[in-house]
This record gives structure tokens, sequence and C-alpha cells, in this order.
């Protein structure tokens, strides 16, 4: 009995040892996270996570981690600079495009979502404000909303914003933007 105790007891151990941590990367990745938010997660154990775990069609918030998702996906990253709680045009484009299933639809299969927000009263951490301001800048956002489509590299290329029409249409405007790369 002792023995499946001792043996339930390291297996729990075991598990709580190897868990996700938040930011937690090699030197490298310690290094690009002003620019790129947290680093790609890794578990306490030092081993990068697959990035299998991406949802297509959700939004993530993590600059890094999207540029992985993109690689691996072979699909572009649309950054999505906002003023979510105080911007008009961004609280426009997000209800009558981004939540509707025309886009989540297209989104899916063909992008990487990343939302790059800055709030008036939703909390930030630092770290965050800061990574989201470095994008900002490297980007050129001069407004908001700010579409930016990039590469896995993080190359840009096409910018838009809102756009009138609804969702179909918002689609159809990015399959044209993204024909041109």
């Amino acid at each position: 009995m002792k023995i499946v105790y001792f043996l339930l007891l390291l297996s729990l151990v075991s598990v709580l040892a190897c868990t996700p941590a938040n930011g937690a990367g090699d030197k490298q990745q310690q290094g690009d996270q002003a620019l790129a938010g947290s680093a790609a997660p890794a578990d306490t154990c030092g081993n990068a996570m697959k990035t299998s775990t991406y949802e297509p069609g959700r939004w993530i918030t993590d600059y890094q981690l999207a540029l992985n998702y993109a690689a691996e996906l072979k699909r572009p990253v649309l950054i999505n600079f906002t003023g979510s709680d105080w911007c008009g045009w961004c609280k426009k484009l997000s209800k009558e495009v981004f939540t509707q299933d025309a886009f989540v639809n297209y989104a899916k299969d063909n992008l990487v979502l990343l939302k790059i927000d800055f709030p008036q009263s939703i909390p930030q951490t630092q770290a965050e404000k800061d990574a989201n301001s470095a994008l900002a800048k490297k980007y050129a956002v001069q407004g908001y909303p700010t579409i930016v489509l990039v590469d896995e590299k993080g190359t840009e290329l096409q910018r838009t914003g809102y756009q009138y029409g609804g969702a179909e249409k918002y689609v159809t405007h990015l399959q044209e933007l993204l024909k041109t790369e």
C-alpha cells in the first residue's frame, strides 16, 4: 500500500513540475519579448510546447506566437490594432465583421488572428502595454482600427482598416489584398 501512495505522489510531483508557465522560454526568446509580447509557451522543464493548441478563428494576443502559428499553418497573420473599449470604428468593425460567421469561417481556414489592443479601461500588464506599443511603432500605426496583414516573419504584406459592407464584403476585400502577395 505504501508503494501505491509513493507512486501516486511521484506521479503528482512529475505532472506539477512540468506545467506550462507564461513567458518562460530560452534566452533568445526572452530577448525578443519587448517586441513580441510574451515568448512562445514553454513548460517549466524548459521544453517548447507545440503550437498545435491554436484554435483557428480565435484571436490571440502574443505576436511571436502568432508568427509561429503562421509558419506552422502556412498562412498570414491578420493583426488588428484596436482601441476595443473606446474607438467607435474599432467597435463597429468588431461587431459588423470580426464576430460574424462569414469572417470567422474564412479566418479559420486562411488566417491567424492577432489582436493588439490599446484599451482605456481594460486592465493590461505593463509588459503587454510595452509589447503592444513596440508593435504599433514597428508597423507605424497612426490610428485605430489599423489592420495589418503580415507573413510568418512579420513582414508587412498589406494594410487596411474598416470597410463598409459587412463580413462578406470584408472577406472579399481581404482575399483581394492577399492575391497581390
